[in-house]
């Protein structure tokens, strides 16, 4: 197994982690397909997203597989006017990763993120290698500590 830039970041910073493998051949590559390929609850299973406020300002954050970001709650907590969703192509240029497989460690940049409270109600959670059919599991506060995130009520319940 070729390590990703997600993973060297992890080692870096001294993060024990799992990595979990799915194949990807089929083109189901959402987040639902990923936790029932991996036999994983959705809820453990995290997707992360880029998006961008009024200012321009890039932000990342992370929620399970099974929820929908609250374009809202995101404008509040990141304090902008409003918040849309990064263009798919526009994902690779700022991130250096590409749609299903983008991980929030590692990016080009270290942008502002946040991660969905209820990743605390786990032991570890899982999310992008920074590929597509690799997954990592860590525990969400110790990537958090590394990455600067903060947790925050993301989703529509």
């Amino acid at each position: 197994m070729q390590k990703t830039n997600a993973m060297r970041f992890l080692d870096k910073n001294k993060i024990k982690y799992d990595v979990h493998q799915y194949k990807s051949d089929d083109g189901h590559i959402d987040g639902i397909a990923v936790a029932n390929k991996l036999n994983q609850n959705p809820k453990q299973v995290f997707k992360t997203l880029v998006s961008q406020g009024t200012s321009k300002e890039l932000y990342v954050f992370v929620i399970p597989v099974n929820n929908e970001l609250n374009l809202k709650k995101a404008a509040l907590i990141s304090s902008e006017k409003k918040i849309e969703m990064l263009h798919v192509k526009d994902i690779n240029r700022y991130t250096g990763y590409i749609r299903g497989g983008c991980s929030p460690l590692a990016m080009k940049k270290q942008y502002k993120t946040f991660i969905d409270n209820s990743a605390t109600e786990f032991d570890t959670i899982i999310f992008s290698g920074g590929k597509i059919g690799m997954q990592i599991e860590a525990n969400a506060l110790e990537v958090a500590k590394v990455i600067n995130a903060e947790f925050a009520d993301l989703t529509s319940n």
